[in-house]
């Protein structure tokens, strides 16, 4: 009888489709709508930039303000956020 159930269990381990955890399409964005167009960057202790990836399809850009001021989503498509980041990526392929 034991083994019998045991057949049971297997056969129904074989049927049954296993999956991973299934994500309901829950985006985990830091960002949460446009974000601001541009920043005084003397306010700015650090700027972040999270590329699009699986949690999140938006490239996202995080600016950190000096003095604990908190954080601020920057709008990627402004002409500020392209501006530094073109300069950014020259000043790391000088070094």
């Amino acid at each position: 009888m034991k083994s019998a159930a045991a057949a049971v269990v297997v056969v129904f381990l074989l049927f049954a489709q296993v999956h991973g955890q299934m994500r309901s399409g829950v985006k985990r964005c830091l960002c949460q709508g446009p974000g601001l167009n541009m920043v005084r960057l003397q306010r700015v202790e650090k700027i972040e930039v999270y590329p699009a990836g699986p949690s999140c399809e938006n490239v996202e850009i995080v600016v950190t303000f000096k003095n604990g001021a908190g954080q601020k989503c920057l709008n990627p498509d402004s002409q500020f956020a392209q501006n530094y980041i073109k300069k950014a990526v020259q000043k790391r392929s000088i070094q």
